[in-house]
């Protein structure tokens, strides 16, 4: 071979070379990029991400604003479903959503308790108020009628009833609280045993992947 072909031959390998290892390093850089993405986050209580139910809800507040889940973009919400005359499962929910806020120190003001009233035609709006307060007074109860109450019940998949007492009448209802992310997402089933500080651990869990996100 001339010397100048083999000089050509090497010269077009080389460059051969170099384009493969930018490929290659493109590739690579690539595949680690879609494993970040696709990394899991392990939870304490129940990941229920992608669930086709709960997308949102329409409901009044106290001083009869609509709410959404889109006023509290940015926060964590834990959404309970009760009456403000429950005898055990209601109080002991609202006592460890508090709990969980104290366990999140600095954070607390990036969870909102959401408590949801399955029996408007007692829960009134003052009612209401001075119930959630009595935890915390940051916690926001929210009604509507009984028509759009059972709506609301339906897409989360809560089950609620009365139960005749003699004169008057309870509540049987699903006790299960529901945890969105900060992007308004549905991301954790959180059964009445389980114990705040577990509840707080997946709390500070989706706070701070929502922080970490560019």
């Amino acid at each position: 071979m001339p010397l100048h072909d083999f000089f050509h031959a090497a010269l077009a390998r080389t460059r051969l070379l170099r384009t493969l290892l930018v490929l290659l390093m493109g590739l690579f850089i690539a595949m680690a990029l879609s494993a970040c993405s696709k990394e899991t986050v392990s939870f304490r209580n129940t990941d229920i991400t992608g669930a086709n139910f709960g997308h949102d809800f329409s409901l009044l507040d106290p001083d009869g604003a609509t709410r959404s889940l889109a006023d509290f973009r940015g926060k964590v919400v834990m959404m309970f479903f009760g009456f403000t005359q429950c005898p055990d499962i209601c109080p002991t929910a609202l006592s460890r959503a508090a709990q969980v806020r104290q366990l999140l120190g600095d954070d607390a003001d990036k969870l909102q308790v959401i408590f949801v009233s399955v029996d408007p035609e007692r829960d009134l709006p003052g009612v209401l108020k001075a119930y959630t307060a009595a935890f915390d007074p940051d916690f926001l109860g929210l009604y509507t009628s009984l028509e759009e109450t059972r709506k609301v019940a339906d897409e989360f998949r809560v089950f609620y009833r009365k139960v005749p007492t003699g004169g008057s009448y309870s509540m049987d209802h699903t006790a299960t609280s529901y945890v969105f992310d900060p992007a308004g997402r549905l991301r954790l089933a959180v059964s009445y045993q389980s114990p705040a500080e577990a509840v707080a651990a997946d709390v500070q869990t989706l706070i701070q992947t929502a922080s970490s996100r560019p």
